[in-house]
């Protein structure tokens, strides 16, 4: 299973200084005593300030592989939000303009409003000698993801032990729920790695897997089969603007044109008959994308 990357060593880089924080990230959690209220960014403008790491190992404290075009963020642990935040995007400005970032990462020693981007990230914004620059950042509702979402049950799972990560999904994730054939709805727990977990028996599957938005958009994947480690596509996105059905988008839009050679913009479509199969239910609609903040429709529980 993966480990606690809150509790293991991550390099923070300042103005070219090499800071080990692992071993204040745990001091800082001890003293804080886990009473800070948590809760992700929003969509409203925030001030604060950006420093550069360089990744320890392949994956993040999100238990996700780095996003292919380097453009990662680690948050402090209330704005981490015990993973909540992970696989949302921000919008960072800095003295050299902006950058859209993934949440892929945490950062103990960070407060709120300091963000740890990747180097690349970085130097999109900042002078990488600068170390520290100043920056306003928002959350992204709604943001495109780079692929349909996709769901990977994690190494151990068993018929006994059900756990998956879920990867492209960009709006937080409030709740999951899975079964099985024959079965009711179990509720999965979040885990402040990103892991989703039902501790108890669910069967061998295949699963569906109910999924559902901080806004109340709830989309289900069906034929999830067992198969630990092995990252399982699917055609459905929370994304508004692109398609939440399981049928390619727009096929009905046939005229004829000029320029044959203008493609669809929305590459990512499955057209695998093995893909699981997926529906879509709006519970709720989503409000007006910049009055959303990006925090749990319930109180989180460290807010009391």
């Amino acid at each position: 299973m993966t480990g606690h990357r809150l509790l293991a060593p991550r390099w923070l880089a300042t103005g070219g200084a090499v800071l080990l924080a692992g071993v204040l990230g745990v001091a800082i959690l001890l003293q804080n005593g886990g009473s800070a209220c948590a809760a992700p960014p929003s969509s409203a403008k925030h001030k604060g300030k950006a420093t550069f790491y360089d990744l320890a190992g392949t994956q993040g404290n999100c238990s996700t592989k780095p996003p292919a075009d380097d453009l990662y963020v680690a948050l402090g642990r209330t704005e981490y939000s015990g993973a909540m935040a992970c696989g949302a995007y921000l919008d960072v400005t800095g003295p050299k303009g902006k950058v859209r970032v993934k949440v892929f990462d945490s950062c103990p020693p960070c407060a709120a409003g300091h963000l740890d981007l990747s180097r690349t990230a970085f130097n999109r914004i900042g002078k990488e000698i600068d170390g520290i620059i100043p920056i306003t950042y928002r959350a992204v509702p709604n943001a495109p993801a780079p692929g349909p979402l996709s769901i990977t049950f994690v190494e151990g799972t068993s018929q006994y032990y059900w756990a998956v990560t879920i990867d492209n999904h960009s709006n937080p994730i409030r709740s999951v729920q899975a079964k099985g054939p024959g079965g009711g709805w179990k509720k999965a727990a979040l885990q402040d790695y990103n892991v989703w977990i039902i501790d108890g028996q669910t069967g061998s599957g295949p699963f569906q897997v109910r999924m559902t938005d901080i806004y109340g958009k709830t989309i289900t994947a069906k034929n999830i089969k067992l198969q630990p480690q092995k990252r399982q596509t699917t055609s459905v996105r929370f994304a508004t603007g692109s398609s939440t059905e399981a049928a390619p988008a727009a096929p009905a839009k046939k005229k004829p044109s000029p320029s044959p050679s203008k493609a669809s913009p929305s590459p990512s479509t499955s057209a695998s008959s093995a893909a699981p199969l997926l529906e879509s239910t709006t519970q709720a609609a989503a409000p007006a994308q910049d009055e959303v903040a990006l925090a749990a429709a319930e109180p989180m529980a460290s807010c009391g």
